[in-house]
């Protein structure tokens, strides 16, 4: 038998414009017709807007990280999960929710550990810059090298666990380093990971990520984690 317990974590800082519509994308009456209870949980990252006020009118449950950095965010989420399947995706609108239902399909199939794949899958105009997907793929082949395993897009901010992977991670990202923490993490401890192919939106808030100092957090992260 599944498990019956869903929980979806969602970083969120000053996402007040995209936090509603996100949530109600969610394919909650799909997953709860399958059987499960499904929980939302943003983590508010110390947002100076009403983002944590529009997650809870959407019907979200909201916990404050007040340490900034979407690393500390999901390492406070994770905390709080405590469900048979997790998943994580971006406060932003880029990431549809409607894949979660395929991704737990594949964890259901045996993986423990599931990526949206934003390269492998479509992505609207616009929505990555030739720069981000240039310095995604040298550090996704920097991971494969390092690693010996293949991923196809290393930081993509769609994820979904196996409730029981999670706390065996010992993740220590505080920023935009998470997923290569994430992949490290999943990767050192022998744990299946699969992909599903995802469309990927151009998102209508400026972004908060700057590429090259992020970048360079990633390629440090990967090696790190590699030698230690």
């Amino acid at each position: 038998m599944p498990g019956k317990t869903i929980c979806i974590v969602l970083p969120a800082l000053n996402e007040e414009e995209n936090i509603g519509k996100v949530i109600a994308e969610i394919p909650r009456a799909e997953l709860e017709e399958r059987g499960y209870t499904v929980r939302v949980l943003v983590v508010d990252n110390n947002s100076t807007d009403k983002t944590g006020k529009v997650a809870e009118e959407n019907g979200a449950e909201v916990i404050i990280e007040t340490e900034k950095g979407k690393g500390n965010a999901m390492r406070t989420g994770f905390k709080q999960s405590r469900a048979d399947f997790v998943f994580m995706l971006d406060a932003d609108y880029t990431y549809p929710g409607s894949f979660i239902p395929e991704m737990l399909d594949m964890l259901l199939d045996g993986y423990d550990v599931v990526i949206g794949s934003r390269l492998k899958g479509s992505r609207a105009k616009g929505s990555i810059s030739r720069m981000n997907i240039i310095g995604n793929r040298l550090l996704t082949l920097m991971a494969a090298m390092l690693y010996f395993h293949r991923i196809s897009d290393l930081c993509t901010g769609y994820w979904g666990f196996k409730g029981e992977v999670l706390p065996k991670l010992r993740l220590s990202a505080s920023g935009f380093e998470l997923e290569a923490d994430l992949f490290t993490q999943v990767v050192k401890r022998g744990y299946r990971l699969g992909e599903v192919p995802i469309y990927y939106r151009r998102r209508g808030t400026p972004t908060k990520l700057s590429s090259i100092k992020s970048g360079f957090r990633i390629a440090r992260k990967l090696l790190a984690n590699r030698f230690r």
